[in-house]
């Protein structure tokens, strides 16, 4: 999963001109331009996976979300056939089973065949087992999920499966495993997992307070008015939400389910950004990816008594892992929101708080803006539309300026788009495109 450093986002929007501008001076000069050599590959050995941790935990390939089968609509919406020449499918089954897996895997498997092939000249990659539809595998097998590939060389020359497992992390598959002497075992994030790269949500039966009382976060429209904190004062205040930077009901995804020590739980995408204690200052607020939480952390959450707005501390004591279905993410004025009682920033995917919420003033200046124009235009044309009546009294002219704005705002109410916010979306692609590899974190 993509992030961007602190500053990463503030290069791509600051700069992109003076990237552009400079590229013809950042040439291959003396020195500046020598390449290095080629990195010295070390295989793995017997037993031995990357990254060093299980492979459903989300740091690899992540959880299991459900056995796909011929009958499943996931069948033709998750799984692709792959008709690589440069690969040997086994398929033993005679049904082309191996063959069928997600669109991650094949592209991570294609580049695996890429590799062996200049490794070995004349060697081209064997996948034994891909998708499994016959059941031989462990309930929660990623092989069900066509997630999962299980691979040897043409040549099935046992001495080159530590070297072929690291050319399969170099290819870039999300957890791989020199499981048996007779093949290795790789593995991809769910598609669901990668989407959520460009956006960090709630799920749909989290509860907001409003000053009419709670709200599911699936009941929660644009112009509601939600519990969020002030940056300034760090209390708790009532905010806006303008739009939805993710909003998709349908949508599945891995959350993290943040228990804390007073009982409130928190369950939330692993790249939102939660209010959490500085370490360095131990009186300040900042803002961490909820992936990067741990055990003893310290939130802050609200007070149950509704007349107090100060946020209390509370210690994270457990987290886990979940899969839901829903993803909403709320964007108040503020840039902040009270969620399930926790207080957390809206933003997500981008290191800082304070900077994800300079990058969107924008979007908030022409909100204002828009919201400006139509009642000017309203306030001018309605007492205008009666000018001609003298029997109009300024009790009349007021009603009618209220119904126009009421009806306008009535007429140009949409559902929500489904989907990331164009304007977030654009932002995050334009920083993959500009920020370098090594600012990402």
């Amino acid at each position: 999963m993509k992030r961007w450093s602190r500053g990463g986002a503030l290069i791509a929007l600051l700069v992109a001109a003076w990237c552009v501008a400079g590229a013809a001076g950042c040439g291959p000069g003396r020195g500046a331009g020598r390449r290095r050599g080629p990195r010295k590959l070390t295989p793995l050995v017997f037993k031995q996976h990357v990254p060093n941790v299980s492979e459903n935990t989300l740091t690899a390939s992540g959880l299991s979300e459900g056995r796909i089968d011929r009958q499943d609509k996931r069948f033709s919406q998750d799984l692709v056939p792959n008709y690589n020449g440069d690969i040997i499918f086994k398929d033993e089954e005679g049904t082309g089973a191996d063959r069928l897996m997600t669109q991650r895997c094949k592209e991570k498997l294609n580049t695996l065949a890429i590799s062996v092939m200049n490794q070995w000249p004349g060697v081209r990659l064997r996948v034994t087992e891909g998708w499994d539809e016959e059941g031989l595998h462990a309930s929660d097998s990623l092989h069900y999920e066509g997630r999962a590939v299980d691979i040897t060389t043409s040549d099935r020359d046992r001495s080159k499966y530590g070297m072929l497992a690291r050319l399969a992390v170099e290819a870039g598959f999300d957890w791989v495993y020199y499981e048996s002497r007779a093949h290795i075992h790789c593995s991809v994030k769910s598609e669901s997992s990668q989407a959520a790269k460009y956006g960090g949500c709630f799920t749909e039966d989290s509860t907001v307070l409003t000053p009419q009382g709670k709200k599911t976060m699936s009941e929660v429209q644009v112009g509601d008015y939600i519990q969020s904190v002030d940056p300034i004062t760090l209390e708790t205040t009532f905010s806006e939400v303008f739009l939805f930077l993710d909003y998709n009901p349908n949508e599945r995804r891995t959350f993290l389910r943040l228990h804390l020590r007073s009982g409130r739980v928190l369950t939330v995408t692993p790249t939102h950004l939660i209010m959490t204690r500085d370490v360095r200052d131990s009186g300040a607020v900042r803002t961490m990816y909820a992936d990067r939480l741990s055990v003893g952390d310290v939130l802050f959450t609200s007070s149950q008594n509704a007349s107090t707005q100060q946020l209390i501390a509370d210690e994270l004591i457990r987290i886990e892992a979940v899969l839901r279905t829903g993803v909403y993410a709320p964007l108040t004025k503020a840039g902040t929101v009270v969620v399930d009682g926790v207080a957390a920033s809206c933003y997500a995917t981008i290191d800082s708080a304070r900077l994800a919420h300079a990058v969107f003033a924008p979007l908030r200046l022409l909100t204002n803006l828009r919201e400006g124009v139509v009642r000017l235009y309203h306030i001018v044309r309605s007492p205008l539309r009666g000018w001609h009546a003298p029997t109009k009294t300024k009790e009349d002219i007021t009603k009618v300026l209220s119904n126009d704005i009421d009806n306008h705002i009535v007429a140009n109410t949409n559902p929500t788009p489904i989907g990331v916010h164009w304007y977030a979306r654009t932002l995050y692609i334009f920083g993959d495109v500009l920020i370098p590899s090594h600012m990402r974190s």
